[in-house]
């Protein structure tokens, strides 16, 4: 089995991107907006429609939030031929920043060639979704001016 493993630095804290990785119902919202449409949770299922309408149907084995942690595998709709695919994110702290790994496991090896490419730039997308939904958010947050209580005035 081919092992990829992949990283960034993101510049939000680890809490902020363990949330968003650890909503595995909002992958497109959170993570993967454009590239993923929609994501439905059908039990362990995440059902991920793509915008050509094509769905990918993944087992969400864990999710866990002590090692921030979140694991699946992608058991139907996948267009590369591939027997297997097992992947997983994890979120480390690293001061007030984070660190973002995934590592996908694939079969047949000789696609790890094809496959770490789409990882990557994967990963850059989600870094940058972060990075900018975390500065959007900060700048309402600033911008947002005080305003006098009704008994003040």
């Amino acid at each position: 089995m081919a092992t990829i493993c992949v990283e960034t630095t993101v510049d939000i804290p680890a809490d902020r991107a363990w949330e968003a990785v650890a909503d595995v119902g909002a992958v497109h919202q959170r993570l993967l907006p454009g590239r993923v449409i929609a994501a439905v949770i059908e039990g362990d299922n995440r059902i991920l429609t793509m915008p050509d309408g094509h769905q990918v149907r993944e087992l969400i084995l864990a999710i866990d939030h002590d090692i921030r942690r979140m694991a699946y595998t992608v058991v139907e709709g996948q267009r590369m031929p591939l027997t297997y695919h097992h992947a997983a994110f994890q979120v480390f702290e690293e001061g007030d920043h984070s660190r973002l790994v995934w590592t996908t496991d694939v079969l047949p090896h000789a696609m790890a060639a094809l496959i770490q490419p789409r990882v990557e730039r994967g990963l850059a997308e989600i870094k940058d979704v972060l990075e900018s939904t975390t500065n959007a958010q900060d700048a309402v947050k600033v911008s947002d001016p005080v305003r006098p209580s009704a008994g003040s005035m």
